[in-house]
């Protein structure tokens, strides 16, 4: 197995994202290396190897009570463990991270969004089909609250778009209807999101292009083409645009609902927030009753309508601050919202 030297500056990087309330590594007391190419390398090492300053995302472990640990149960739970004893407040009482991010990869391409792919990825390894993004990687990108997001939350956008830690904050308060997070759980959130970035295993790299990176490691003038090489293997931001509800109603008709497809957006989209009223008021389940009710909705502009909640989402009203977040097109295609109403349909017949 060929190995390349890496010199002090690329040793420091190991300790990164694996904290649990300790200090980062300093690059100048670490000790040379050899780099395998077998490893489960993870990107933002390497990149920083060939020079990539990057964001200033890396959690501040100088605040007291840091911790991978708490930023897990923060994002999964919604609360955690005060650093000086006790538990602290619920940050939402509507929603946790978990109910619109997976924390797991959930395409199979990183390259583009591609809903149909995505729902299929996510079948087959057990995850739910959601509206927002996977938290896995988010770390790896550099722009957050992308295209149309702007369109929902204004000028809000401003301090998240180049932000992580702005747009971790906006999610809290505006999308979650949370409370707005300690500087220390917004710290030990990212020091949790540090444990689930990208490696290169996760992108698809051929042996020629892999020994291409590696060589550049010692090669000044090959460096920036590696770095651009690695990037292009997944995007830096996930794309957001906006559909309409009546442009959809009017799409599908044309289109072949597939009852196959639309069972797994059911339950993996649908039931995710709306059995047993997990993350929602409305009920939904298995029964023809139910299907019977949202066929009739369907063609209709009111919150029960597949169409409307879709493109739309459902408001928050007085006296109840949860809501229904939209899908993207990116996140939910017209032809999925067709296979969907095929199955709807099936079902209430």
């Amino acid at each position: 197995m060929i190995k390349y030297r890496l010199g002090i500056a690329g040793v420091g990087f190991l300790a990164l994202a694996f904290i649990v309330g300790a200090s980062l590594i300093s690059p100048d007391k670490a000790a040379k290396e050899d780099l395998d190419l077998s490893e489960d390398l993870r990107v933002s090492k390497v990149l920083t190897i060939l020079g990539d300053t990057g964001k200033d995302n890396l959690p501040d472990t100088r605040e007291f009570g840091v911790s991978a640990n708490r930023g897990e149960t923060l994002i999964k739970e919604g609360f955690s463990t005060r650093p000086g004893g006790g538990k602290t407040k619920i940050q939402s009482k509507h929603f946790v991270c978990t109910s619109c991010h997976n924390l797991e990869k959930e395409d199979p391409d990183l390259t583009k969004s591609d809903p149909e792919a995505r729902l299929k990825y996510t079948a087959e390894n057990g995850l739910p089909f959601l509206q927002g993004t996977t938290l896995y990687g988010v770390v790896n990108r550099e722009t957050f609250y992308n295209d149309d997001y702007y369109l929902k939350y204004g000028e809000l956008v401003d301090a998240a778009r180049n932000d992580i830690r702005g747009a971790i904050q906006l999610c809290a308060v505006e999308c979650a209807q949370g409370r707005k997070l300690h500087d220390w759980e917004l710290e030990s959130i990212l020091a949790y999101l540090w444990t689930i970035d990208l490696k290169l295993s996760d992108l698809d790299f051929s042996a020629e292009e892999l020994d291409a990176i590696y060589l550049a490691i010692d090669s000044e003038d090959k460096q920036d083409e590696a770095i651009d090489l690695i990037k292009s293997k997944y995007l830096l931001g996930s794309p957001a645009h906006f559909g309409s509800a009546a442009e959809s109603k009017g799409l599908v008709p044309n289109l072949i609902g597939h009852p196959e497809n639309g069972k797994m957006v059911y339950e993996n989209s649908c039931l995710h927030c709306h059995q047993d009223r997990r993350f929602s008021y409305l009920q939904l389940d298995d029964e023809k009753l139910t299907f019977k009710h949202l066929s009739k909705k369907a063609e209709g502009y009111g919150p029960h309508s597949i169409f409307q909640v879709s493109r739309y989402g459902v408001y928050s009203r007085s006296g109840r601050r949860s809501y229904m977040p939209q899908y993207p097109l990116e996140k939910m295609s017209d032809q999925q919202l067709a296979d969907l109403k095929a199955y709807i349909d099936m079902r209430a017949e």
